[in-house]
């Protein structure tokens, strides 16, 4: 094996314990640093590790495509299964659970819909955050700053005829989704699918996940997603009350 693919690995496997700085990747691993951020550069291209708002290295999402074991090693997802998996069986449709890397979102766990009619989605698939509710929830709690570097990154490809696909129409969409505290998709990612999602949040009350119900229109309508606001509204709380999140109160904005 060679000297630069040891280091690697032996990075992911630090990792895998928690996320580290540059200085503390290079200390445990008796490296330069120069060495170091070469090699996370590589492995950042390649979506194995990214870098946080905090300067520290996490494993990235590309390993979710790789080993289900590595789902297993993220809180949030261990944490919501039951949720999701007592919601999917209440309601029938599609449950996502999804992060955000970059200007994407990634799913980091799929429930099926119950109904004969089933989407092309997998875990570790990634979508654009302009036009699928999930993205919107992520993006939406973000310190404008940081949301308007990621907006600056992306161009707002036209997905459907209902894409929003100009900034300001954006920025004025997130607004909404802070106000209201959950987002929608009005077929706007995928024609004949609607999609609501909402924010899961951490012990320090940012949004770390969103969770989304997609449902095709020859299933339910509309009008009947939009019923089942409330209870998806219940269920992320719940799930970010078991993370260790404390509302302020009752129902938290984005």
């Amino acid at each position: 094996m060679s000297t630069s693919l040891a280091k690697a690995l032996r990075i992911l496997v630090l990792l895998g314990e928690g996320p580290a700085s540059l200085d503390e990747l290079a200390t445990a691993l008796a490296v330069h640093k120069t060495t170091v951020l070469r090699l996370l550069r590589t492995l950042a291209d390649e979506h194995f590790v990214h870098r946080d708002d905090h300067h520290r290295y996490r494993l990235g999402s590309r390993l979710f495509e790789l080993s289900s074991r590595g789902l297993d090693q993220r809180e949030v997802r261990t944490v919501a299964a039951p949720h999701l998996q007592a919601f999917n069986r209440a309601h029938g449709h599609t449950v996502h659970l999804s992060e955000r890397d970059g200007g994407e979102i990634v799913y980091i766990d799929k429930l099926e819909s119950l109904d004969n009619v089933r989407m092309a989605s997998r875990v570790g698939l990634r979508g654009p955050v302009h036009s699928t509710a999930a993205g919107k929830v992520l993006l939406a709690d973000l310190p404008a700053a940081e949301r308007n570097r990621v907006l600056d990154e992306i161009d707002f490809p036209t997905r459907t005829p209902n894409t929003i696909t100009d900034r300001e129409t954006y920025l004025a969409e997130l607004a909404r989704v802070r106000e209201q505290g959950w987002a929608q998709d009005r077929e706007e990612n995928e024609a004949s699918i609607n999609c609501i999602g909402a924010p899961v949040r951490g012990p320090a009350g940012t949004v770390v996940a969103a969770v989304s119900v997609s449902v095709p229109t020859i299933v339910a309508g509309y009008d009947q997603l939009m019923e089942l606001v409330p209870s998806l509204l219940a269920v992320t709380g719940t799930i970010s009350r078991d993370l260790g999140w404390r509302p302020t109160r009752e129902e938290p904005p984005v």
